[in-house]
């Protein structure tokens, strides 16, 4: 016996239904928020075969603060990278290396932290140093600064900002006071300013300080 097919899509002569109105969404709630600089989050990847800027790799660039958070959501925190692993967030334009024109006059505030940091401070250090870059937190400062890298070692991992000018010394020092302040570093604990000069052709295991806080 033949069945009759529903007829899908239609509506009944009697159908008293109102017509759906269209909600138009306010595209404000859409708009994303510029940041002050765009940035490139680089990662090098320790694989001895090859040369070193071989084994530096770009990420990604961002300009605004949702895609930020959408890079940073989705890759490993740095204490779960490799031995010989960096992440380094640098200005657009600015690569990760002494030899930059940006960095080649410039130096670094640098932080070392023991084995036990891995688990309690690193990542939480990390990503407190990528909120004062894209956030401008330094103030006029923030003029000075290139970028940031973050070292993961065997002896100790470490976390440093760079700037562009190691005898800009006013702007050195507010970058070193408020970053030392953003990470809730006991004043009694200094942090150095190292100049790349100095750091790329030293002859010992450590590097001079030109500036402390």
């Amino acid at each position: 016996m033949a069945t009759s097919e529903p007829q899908c899509g239609t509506e009944s002569e009697e159908s008293t239904a109102e017509p759906t109105a269209t909600v138009v969404a306010n595209p404000e709630e859409y708009m994303k928020h510029p940041l002050q600089n765009k940035w490139a989050l680089w990662y090098f990847k320790n694989d001895k075969s090859k040369s070193w800027t071989e084994n530096l790799r770009l990420i990604a660039k961002f300009d605004t603060v949702e895609d930020f958070w959408a890079l940073y959501n989705h890759i490993q925190q740095p204490s779960k990278l490799g031995f010989g692993c960096d992440y380094c967030l640098f200005k657009d334009g600015i690569k990760p290396m002494w030899e930059d024109d940006r960095n080649k006059l410039g130096g670094r505030w640098l932080m070392t932290l023991n084995k036990q940091q891995r688990h309690n401070d690193l990542d939480r250090y990390w990503m407190e140093t990528l909120l004062c870059l894209i956030g401008e937190s330094f103030g006029e400062a923030s003029d000075d600064v290139c970028g940031a890298v973050v070292n993961v070692r065997p002896k100790g991992d470490k976390l440093a900002i760079w700037t562009g000018n190691c005898e800009n010394k006013e702007a050195i020092m507010t970058i070193g006071q408020q970053y030392k302040e953003r990470l809730s570093i006991p004043s009694k604990a200094l942090i150095g300013y190292q100049s790349h000069d100095d750091t790329s052709s030293k002859s010992g295991s450590t590097t001079k300080n030109i500036f402390t806080v």
